[in-house]
């Protein structure tokens, strides 16, 4: 003779404490990984959008030579874009400025806004294109470097 079995529900439904647990320290250290790292790059994207407005300025300086065989008298550091349009921009992590050019020379500084977690860093360029970055907040290396430093490590 032949026997019915029954189908039983599962005597094991859900997971264990210890499968959830495993789960969750998993999850835990793949945050503490990722988060850091996201926030590098978001600072990394903030200091070359900085770095760009001063190549901007930059290029309108050396445009403005070219037509006045000088740099002495440029309204604002440069014509459009100028320093004045970019500090006017609300969503600009530097603020920029260009101390007393000279005939021949200039210097473009680009400050971090604070308020925009860029509190700390300035970097600058001169009509040599010479890269230099001139200050940078703690846990950071490479102050004074003849570069613009990308990294916290320094490198450029």
């Amino acid at each position: 003779m032949s026997s019915i079995r029954l189908a039983t529900p599962s005597s094991r439904a859900g997971f264990t404490l210890i499968e959830l647990m495993v789960t969750v320290a998993i999850i835990g250290i793949l945050a503490a990984i990722a988060i850091p790292m996201y926030g590098d790059s978001v600072m990394r994207s903030k200091i070359i959008g900085g770095t760009t407005q001063l190549g901007d300025v930059r290029t309108q300086m050396e445009k403005y030579f070219m037509d006045n065989r000088s740099y002495h008298n440029v309204a604002a550091c440069g014509a459009a874009p100028s320093i004045v349009s970019y500090n006017a921009d609300a969503s600009s992590n530097f603020t920029l400025s260009c101390p007393a050019p000279t005939a021949t020379t200039y210097t473009i500084q680009a400050d971090g806004k604070a308020a925009k977690g860029m509190g700390g860093f300035t970097y600058s360029i001169n009509e040599a294109n010479v890269k230099t970055t001139v200050a940078l907040p703690g846990g950071w290396a490479g102050a004074g470097s003849a570069c613009w430093v990308l990294r916290k490590d320094g490198s450029c």
